[in-house]
């Protein structure tokens, strides 16, 4: 969710960094298009209902082995380098204490998924590909304004007899595709914990012109065999290197050989490192490591990796030219799913193994439909934010919709949009079967290129006509789906007219409608005292996160007794085991938390005695706990207790009372739809 004005960047990458537990939570932070990506010491100091109240942030995703995600959208960039450049994270995090053993332990006993091999599989896979986005995505544009002049025939893009001017110009998105498996090599290791430069170096020693000149039966190198495979028109050459076969290959474009290659290296560099004396890592690691794995990799893991991905490429092949309704049916499909959990990478990866060995790539056309279905749904979304007049669902609706169409990210439309109203994801789902059933009904779209399926790279998809066709009918069949049949249910949107039209009369300074004085009156809340005392405003509060307002507005009580009760009807959605802490839920999606005393939860429960548990109903001026207000202070912690609206971003305002002294159950807080 988002605030109505959202903060200054530097304020949000303050109030994100207390969010997930402060610098010294973090051992590491990256970020892709859309995601900043937390590596914690520990999962449960995040606060995720602060951070998703906080203006700026779409979403947050908690994953297995203390990993985070925030989703930001298009500022991730900007909001990344204000907190890098916060003065508590020069550093730029702080590594374990322990030994790699007892983090692998640790990381599997607090894994909140079920598998968290799964987890780290996709994190290894994603973490490998992230970084290479931009560059990804600058190679793509390159490629779509060559076949656009290609296109109005201004330049034979594909002649093989083409001017220097065009060799150059090929060269220059070329440079991405061919070093791929060097740049994935290098991030590989990074994410493993290895010097990088030895996983790229590994890589690159198969990738030199020494080595593949000897891909030429005809380099006058004498034997060397060569065969052609006769499903991919690729030819396979053996040589006898030391005495033995060395299956030779070209692994440009290659990505199965630097992942598995960079596995293998991360156990003998970390093994080397057990080895040797520390004061000689910098030598005989480096030089140990390389000496083992560059033959390792010639002759065995290279070619398993070619093997792999011709394997997977010829079954999906297979199914795209035995069943292609079926294959450009499933992928746009699935698509959807996969995206919001980051399971698309293997996908991605599976994209440019298909244009290094055949050539061009048959996925990426109907992931198109998946795309523009989604750009649709999201365009469905605008225009009702402007026929209803929804400022901040407008401007949402627009950031999105621009970073969709024009650079083929989808993440601003799923996370700020589509995963917060369950009724737009079955009729984008309808959108992507119907330029799905398009796409393959029309004998399939490839495209030989790795190009984001944006308004800009259309011209790369062959058949250029049958891809327009199919995202074109994908975008307006989940638009118009969205569109008539709304994104709200309808007492939902009876709600939002109601509360937009008494908002935009109060700032013409009238009363509200007649008919809807009714519903406003019954928009607002009154909070009650939880506990009797002082009531103080949050910035008097010794607490920075309270004070900042990141878990909403409210006040601050000095108790004058340790009675503490409910401050609203509602339900009880969480009471921790210490008993410090009460979150309340009412029947109309106010949310209220009541914290008492500041840094209790190092009290372990000694001096709470809870009255209630989760999930119980709960009226005003019901008895959640009886503190020991001495035994607080005998443990040197401030007694203020908090009371606080979470989700205050959803409202008009949250009005508190202070200066006052008052008796609990009495009204000190306002909020106001």
């Amino acid at each position: 969710m988002s605030s109505t004005t959202a903060p200054g960047t530097e304020a949000l990458a303050e109030s994100i960094l207390r969010g997930v537990g402060g610098p010294g939570n973090i051992e590491s932070l990256t970020h892709c298009a859309t995601r900043l990506r937390f590596q914690l010491h520990d999962g449960q100091k995040v606060d995720q209902a602060a951070l998703d109240a906080l203006g700026g942030v779409m979403g947050t995703v908690p994953q297995s082995g203390d990993r985070f995600q925030i989703v930001i959208g298009g500022a991730v960039a900007r909001v990344y380098s204000e907190i890098m450049n916060l003065p508590s994270m020069t550093a730029g995090g702080t590594a374990k204490p322990k030994s790699d053993a007892d983090v692998k332990a640790e990381m599997r006993a607090k894994s909140r998924g079920r598998f968290a091999w799964v987890d780290n599989f996709f994190e290894y896979l994603s973490d490998s590909f992230r970084p290479l986005m931009g560059v990804l995505l600058g190679s793509s544009l390159i490629i779509a304004i060559a076949s656009m002049l290609d296109a109005f025939g201004l330049v034979d893009f594909r002649a093989t007899d083409k001017s220097a001017t065009w060799v150059f110009v090929d060269a220059m998105w070329r440079s991405v595709l061919y070093f791929l498996p060097i740049f994935v090599a290098y991030n590989a290791a990074k994410k493993l914990k290895i010097d990088p430069w030895v996983g790229a170096a590994v890589m690159a020693a198969v990738m030199t012109p020494n080595f593949t000149g000897m891909l030429n039966k005809d380099s006058g190198i004498p034997g060397i065999t060569c065969t052609t495979n006769a499903t991919l028109g690729t030819q396979e050459c053996v040589a006898h290197v030391f005495g033995l076969p060395m299956q030779l290959n070209d692994y440009g474009g290659q990505v199965f050989v630097p992942l598995l290659m960079v596995a293998l290296l991360a156990l003998v560099y970390k093994g080397l490192q057990r080895v040797f004396p520390e004061n000689v890592h910098m030598v005989f690691v480096p030089f140990f490591s390389m000496l083992i794995m560059i033959p390792v990799t010639a002759f065995l893991i290279g070619p398993m990796g070619i093997w792999a991905g011709n394997g997977l490429g010829e079954g999906l092949s297979w199914l795209n030219n035995n069943a292609p309704i079926v294959f450009a049916i499933l992928i746009p499909l699935i698509y959807p799913f996969l995206v919001p959990l980051g399971l698309h990478w293997p996908l991605n990866a599976l994209m440019l193994q298909n244009i290094s060995t055949l050539g061009y790539d048959f996925i990426q056309g109907p992931m198109g439909a998946w795309n523009f279905a989604c750009f649709g749904a999201t365009a469905g979304v605008l225009l009702l934010s402007i026929r209803h007049r929804e400022k901040e669902m407008r401007q949402t609706a627009t950031g999105a919709l621009a970073a969709g169409l024009f650079g083929g990210i989808s993440e601003p439309s799923l996370y700020g949009i589509h995963l917060r109203f369950k009724r737009i994801y079955p009729r984008m789902l309808v959108g992507c079967l119907v330029g799905g059933v398009i796409v393959g009904v029309m004998g399939g779209v490839d495209t030989d290129a790795f190009a984001f399926t944006s308004l800009l790279t259309i011209p790369v998809f062959d058949p250029m006509v049958t891809y327009i066709i199919a995202i074109t009918a994908a975008f307006f069949t989940s638009m118009a789906l969205v569109y008539f049949s709304d994104f709200r249910t309808k007492e939902d949107r009876a709600q939002a007219n109601a509360e937009r039209d008494a908002a935009e009369a109060a700032a013409r300074g009238e009363d509200a409608p007649a008919d809807d004085r009714e519903v406003v009156t019954a928009a607002k809340v009154e909070l009650a005292a939880p506990v009797a005392g002082r009531v103080v405003g949050l910035d008097e509060v010794p607490d920075p996160v309270f004070s900042s307002r990141a878990l909403g507005e409210g006040v601050g009580i000095e108790p004058a007794d340790g009675r503490i009760v409910a401050p609203v009807d509602g339900e009880l959605v969480t009471v921790v085991d210490t008993g410090h802490a009460f979150g309340i839920r009412t029947a109309d999606g106010v949310e209220v938390l009541v914290h008492v005393g500041i840094d209790t939860v190092k009290m372990q429960g000694e001096g709470f005695d809870v009255r209630v548990e989760s999930g119980q109903k709960v009226s005003v001026g019901d008895l959640l706990a009886e503190v020991d207000l001495d035994a607080v202070r005998a443990a040197e912690h401030p007694t203020v207790t908090l009371m606080t609206v979470p989700n205050t971003a959803e409202f008009a305002s949250v009005e508190p009372r202070i200066g006052q002294d008052v008796v609990a159950g009495a009204p000190v807080v306002t909020v106001q739809r």
